[in-house]
């Protein structure tokens, strides 16, 4: 028997302390992980506890451009970057950077909207999470990276009060920029401009979240490096 219960803090609490479950496995960000691991150690229970991620993937110029700009976009912005192997940064290496505009172009392509439209980019989860996302794109207009495509000011017809957050790219992040260190979880991708593979491959296992890394490439020497 499986029973799905909805809630928040209260029936996360009840769950970690009921002494009939013997177990907990969560997955999602750092701040309910950690209350969740400590609350239900506390009563001895198993935990299993997956926090934070960045997935993030290399961008190497011989890639096939159409293929890879295509599989970038919706493997960002899909599902409203709100799923745990959306790739949130892009590492882009050597001519690689100049397929940046047409990154932009196609993701301002993409549709908004409820569900029920089948839209390319739907709205997301809750206010806070849309406050959160739009609170990190406003700290990186001042940290030294530019925003190519600003998703805050989008609306839906029909639905103004939905949590709405358009396709928004970030370029020129990296390491100490708000856009890079911090999982956004949101339809948000972070463009990070390096000159080799090893610059990158270094950025990326250099970064404090791992969750999922990948590489666009047609040399098997690249693939077998990375």
């Amino acid at each position: 028997m499986v029973n799905v219960v909805q809630g928040g803090k209260d029936t996360v609490k009840h769950i970690c302390e009921h002494p009939d479950i013997k177990a907990v496995s969560f997955v999602g960000a750092n701040e309910a992980g950690e209350y969740i691991y400590r609350t239900a150690s506390n009563t001895g229970k198993r935990a299993q506890v997956n926090m934070g991620a960045k997935n993030m993937t290399i961008v190497c110029p011989d890639a096939q451009k159409t293929d890879t700009i295509n599989a970038i976009v919706g493997a960002c912005f899909g599902s409203s970057g709100q799923r745990c192997m959306a790739v949130s940064v892009a590492v882009l290496v050597g001519d690689a950077q100049e397929w940046i505009p047409e990154i932009v172009e196609k993701a301002k392509t993409l549709t908004i909207g409820p569900g029920a439209q089948d839209p390319d980019v739907g709205p997301m989860i809750t206010r806070a999470a849309v406050d959160r996302a739009k609170d990190i794109i406003s700290k990186s207009e001042s940290d030294g990276t530019k925003i190519l495509l600003d998703g805050r000011n989008v609306t839906v017809e029909g639905y103004p009060n939905g949590n709405w957050l358009g396709p928004t790219i970030i370029d020129h992040s990296g390491p100490g920029k708000i856009s890079f260190d911090e999982e956004i979880f949101a339809p948000v991708m972070a463009i990070v401009r390096v000159d080799t593979l090893k610059e990158g491959i270094d950025i990326l296992n250099g970064h404090r979240f791992g969750n999922g890394v990948s590489i666009f490439t047609r040399s098997g020497g690249n693939a077998r490096k990375f």
